[in-house]
């Protein structure tokens, strides 16, 4: 009872009706896009038997990321979230539905396997656009539903829900292609894109507090000063998106799935969910007991320990060795992910979020896609146990010189 009590004690401020159908049309539609890599990666690799598509696979989403990212975050600050967030999903479901006519038997018997690849290639292009404007408007959007007081913890939550999500859809993706099919798989993906549409339409919009410049890039300017002036803010992005960049292992989970663990696509859902999980267990313990000091000396902590368990996974023949520390490099991650999303909390003002998240969101693609395709590249040169061997030194060898380089993220404390 007394956890009870204390549960109710912290999160009831949060419970409201918005901040309800928020978190419930969020889950939904994050578990339907994380089911998707799972089942594009599959698809391809078993068309291709390419490692190198696989990494074409991550940098066709972040180019468009990247690119639209910082003009994204002004048009978020400006921008009735509400409806954006709306047009969003919207296009996300028809970018799904044409996912799941160019993966289909169909147009495998109908089509080349280029045009098929070619295919997928230019819509998850699209998606790539498309999020460019999401993750700045979800995150901006969450703090007009929740009083400023209760914003942290609105934060953990709303983090601990995106992870539920990010655990479950990978798992369902690889257990219905297991037992079905690459059609049947996707159903489910557009069936909780388009229901997470119509629950955020319970939430009323809410009014826009734009206080830049009336220019586009003058707003871009704006975030990107803010971001570089403050040191804590960017050194958190910065190492973040160099350790991540190289242990990036994930675009080649098909391969290790396939030719090594030999696990087929049951298998790849789980591997791709013991990150997912790793990062909710963490977040999970860190809502209730949070970090007290020493945060950025944590932060370097937990990467060169993400970087340690890259090295465990890429010399692991073993199913489980891997799952574990693919589910422990997730815990470390889950850490950095809680002192990175705090520092962003208490440091942007919130006529600054758009922008500051769309700034983040560079870091954080250019981490994970490109990490993809860096992963491919280097897999497909050196081999797919050497590259991801590199990745891990690397990721070490970036903690090593930033504890000599950057003495104040070292001594960082919020």
């Amino acid at each position: 009872m007394s956890h009870l009590f204390t549960f109710r004690k912290k999160y009831w401020p949060l419970i409201n009706a918005e901040f309800s159908w928020f978190i419930t049309a969020r889950i939904l539609f994050i578990a339907g896009l994380r089911m998707t890599p799972v089942l594009l990666g599959w698809r391809l690799y078993e068309l291709t038997d390419s490692k190198l598509a696989l990494g074409i696979l991550g940098l066709s989403e972040v180019i468009p990321a990247i690119a639209l990212a910082l003009p994204a975050g002004v048009k978020v600050d400006r921008s009735n979230k509400h409806r954006l967030i709306s047009i969003c999903i919207a296009l996300y479901f028809f970018i799904m539905l044409g996912l799941l006519a160019v993966t289909s038997k169909w147009m495998q018997t109908h089509y080349s396997t280029a045009i098929i690849e070619w295919s997928i290639y230019g819509l998850v292009f699209f998606t790539g656009a498309v999020r460019a404007f999401t993750g700045a408007a979800f995150n901006a959007f969450l703090a007009q539903l929740i009083p400023q007081e209760s914003l942290v913890k609105a934060v953990s939550v709303n983090s601990m829900v995106w992870l539920v999500a990010a655990v479950a859809g990978p798992a369902i993706a690889g257990v219905l292609m297991g037992y079905t099919n690459i059609t049947i798989a996707f159903i489910p993906v557009c069936g909780l894109v388009g229901l997470s549409f119509f629950l955020f339409q319970k939430i009323k919009p809410k009014p826009v507090s734009w206080q830049g410049s009336s220019k586009t890039w003058e707003g871009v300017k704006e975030g990107l000063r803010f971001v570089f002036h403050n040191k804590a803010l960017l050194g958190a992005m910065s190492l973040d998106m160099f350790a991540v960049l190289f242990g990036g292992a994930v675009a080649l989970l098909p391969v290790f799935a396939t030719d090594i663990l030999h696990v087929g696509p049951i298998g790849l859902g789980w591997l791709v969910a013991a990150t997912y999980l790793g990062n909710f267990l963490a977040i999970a313990w860190l809502t209730s007991h949070p970090l007290k000091m020493k945060q950025g000396q944590t932060l370097l902590y937990v990467v060169a320990g993400f970087g340690a368990c890259i090295l465990v996974f890429a010399i692991s023949q073993n199913f489980w060795l891997s799952f574990a520390a693919l589910l422990v490099s997730g815990l470390f991650d889950g850490v950095s992910v809680i002192i990175r999303g705090t520092v962003v909390q208490l440091f942007v003002p919130d006529e600054m979020r758009g922008r500051v998240s769309s700034v983040n969101s560079i870091f954080i693609n250019s981490s994970n896609e490109l990490g993809q395709f860096e992963s491919g590249v280097a897999a497909t040169a050196l081999g797919t146990v050497p590259s991801v061997i590199f990745g891990g030194c690397m990721t070490l060898l970036v903690v090593v010189v930033t504890w000599f380089k950057a003495p104040g993220l070292r001594k960082f404390e919020y």
